[in-house]
């Protein structure tokens, strides 16, 4: 059975309790990698700036501790194999569903499950659906 090693268990203990169920149970069948939890100003710029987030600084999901998203993709990684992303985050979507967690894919923003309306593709985000909500109790990321 598939887990994850030490530096993906160390990125997703920096995401909500809800990604951190989620994800246990996906590695468990589906070996993955997270590559990012929460994200501080100067990652979050980084990625803005590369055009690799649509999000400035506190604007973005992961810029809470901890974070309401997750950057993960099946292992081994391979950045562009999109297909089997699509089938990743097709399998994190039903997990997130049989565990009732509200999860939005950045291959489908709107959860319409249409994948060609999307403006922007972030195939390894996930994020908690209602996250806009609970951030108002939670700390942002220094």
């Amino acid at each position: 059975m598939p887990s994850f090693g030490t530096t993906s268990a160390a990125r997703l203990s920096t995401c909500d309790r809800q990604l951190q169920e989620l994800f246990e149970r996906v590695v468990q069948t589906f070996d993955c990698s997270i590559i990012c939890g929460t994200r501080d100003k100067a990652e979050q710029d980084r990625v803005f700036a590369e055009g690799l987030s649509k999000a400035k600084w506190l604007e973005s999901p992961h810029n809470y501790s901890p974070s309401f998203a997750v950057d993960a993709l099946p292992y081994p990684i391979d950045w562009g194999d999109r297909e089997r992303m699509t089938y990743f985050a097709g399998y994190v979507k039903a997990t997130a569903v049989n565990m009732a967690i509200p999860l939005i894919w950045g291959g489908d923003w709107d959860d319409d499950t249409e994948v060609r309306d999307n403006k922007f593709d972030d195939l390894v985000h996930f994020e908690l659906a209602n996250w806009r909500t609970l951030a108002a109790d939670r700390p942002q990321s220094e």
